[in-house]
């Protein structure tokens, strides 16, 4: 099926560019769209032909896993550096160029798809959308990775993420993230591979250390202090050679924001694009496909002589501090068709192409420590942002409407209703948690209007 497009905005094409690898938005697994699905589901199972990174990223996974109670402790490694060898630490830099890796190896298959997260905190059954045959489904028995949820543990609570949150120290936060539930969690539960150190094999791995990357994000925006001692990481030292290809050197410190790689998270409907600025280093074009609203302003620039692309199924917001430069190739376009399937043969299945040993398979130790396209789009500003006990929400008309109020779990917890008002005050606010928090409008018949993160001080 050919995908149809609604064009909103176009800014100054002066070049063009041949599509390929595409940057990302990154959403919760349940808000993929069938065709983000299927796109994916097909891209693991192509990348199991010729090199075989998920073999190769499970068994580098495997090969420096850890040392510390090996005959040569003294070796480079890739998990439990902390607390007593800060100067080795890499684990969640490390994590994030490997999804990175990941990402790009499927956006080369198809460049408008990208990583999804798990949220374990949230999505903690086995009947979950996660597990159904179109998402992962159908690679436990096609893998031969022998999950069986639940059996070696419990997965983490929003408490547990929460109080991660409350931890100043890097390195403390560090290992705390490591070593508790919010990482532990979803290994020991899922079970087979998962618990091993050779669990790269299992696609849902990705979706994992997607949300725990964006923990991460959602630690560093509010404290701003990850840093790390060592200045290389192993795989992405210069030197290692995959599908004939040397990967980079990354400094971890190089990578503590995500918009270096051009990688966003996106939750509630709302994908916020800010502070960053197009520059092709890794893509001729860079796409950012999201279902729902895609917001992008403040500082987020296309150059002269770059291109990017927005593609939503439902809204896209050009707001203040969007700039799309003289000479950029900048395209923006509301997919209406809703993503639909682009003509693929459907999803492969491949039987067994693991040749698993039980050997292989040594569990880890591990320890506790519509309608706005044919008006003028509703722009919301919301201030203060950072807030501290109130916030006042602008809307550029005047609407019957309702506030909705969701932490970063996505728990509701706060709503009002207004009635013809443009203005909107929301009081009492003193008692939340510092962190991020999602404010939503949606009107009289539950239509969202829009979508703003906001911040608690």
């Amino acid at each position: 099926m050919k995908k149809k497009y609604f064009l909103v905005y176009i800014a100054a094409i002066c070049l063009f560019v041949q599509v390929s690898v595409g940057q990302s938005i990154r959403k919760g697994f349940d808000e993929m769209t069938d065709y983000e699905k299927t796109e994916l589901v097909n891209a693991f199972y192509l990348l199991r032909e010729g090199p075989d990174l998920f073999n190769d990223l499970a068994q580098f996974h495997g090969d420096f896993f850890n040392f510390d109670n090996t005959a040569d402790p003294t070796r480079l490694d890739l998990h439990f550096n902390l607390p007593d060898e800060a100067e080795r630490e890499i684990f969640l830099a490390w994590h994030r160029r490997q999804m990175f890796e990941m990402e790009q190896a499927v956006q080369d298959i198809n460049p408008e798809i990208s990583l999804a997260f798990w949220d374990s905190s949230i999505y903690q059954s086995s009947t979950d959308a996660l597990w159904d045959d179109d998402l992962l489904g159908t690679f436990d028995e096609n893998w031969s990775l022998n999950r069986n949820f639940g059996e070696g543990g419990p997965l983490p609570t929003p408490m547990d993420v929460s109080n991660l949150m409350n931890a100043t120290d890097f390195f403390v936060f560090s290992n705390a993230l490591e070593r508790q539930a919010v990482h532990r969690g979803a290994h020991v539960w899922t079970g087979g591979a998962m618990p091993t150190t050779l669990s790269p094999r299992d696609p849902v791995f990705y979706f994992h250390h997607s949300f725990v990357d964006k923990v991460w994000v959602e630690w560093e925006a509010i404290h701003g202090t990850s840093a790390f001692i060592t200045t290389s990481m192993l795989r992405y030292d210069g030197t290692y050679v995959f599908d004939g290809q040397t990967l980079p050197l990354v400094d971890p410190n190089d990578i503590t924001d995500t918009r270096v790689l051009g990688v966003f998270y996106a939750e509630n409907g709302l994908a916020q694009l800010d502070n960053y600025i197009v520059s092709n280093t890794y893509n001729p074009e860079e796409i950012f496909y999201y279902q729902y609203n895609i917001e992008a302003g403040n500082n987020f620039i296309v150059p002269a002589g770059t291109s990017a692309r927005f593609e939503s199924v439902n809204q896209i917001d050009l707001t203040p501090g969007f700039e799309a430069s003289a000479g950029s190739s900048f395209q923006a376009s509301i997919d209406v068709e809703n993503g639909g399937i682009s003509g693929k043969s459907g999803v492969i299945r491949k039987k067994n192409p693991y040749d698993f040993s039980p050997m292989l398979l040594e569990p880890i130790v591990w320890e506790e420590g519509g309608d706005l396209l044919d008006d003028k789009p509703i722009i919301i500003t919301a201030h203060p942002n950072p807030f501290t006990e109130k916030i006042t929400i602008n809307l550029s008309k005047r609407k019957d409407c309702v506030i909705e109020v969701f932490n970063m779990m996505g728990m509701l917890i706060r709503e009002e209703a207004f009635q013809n008002t443009d203005t909107l005050v929301i009081k009492n606010l003193y008692g939340l948690s510092v962190g991020f928090y999602v404010i939503r409008v949606t009107d009289a018949n539950g239509k969202i209007l829009v979508v703003k993160r906001v911040v608690k001080m």
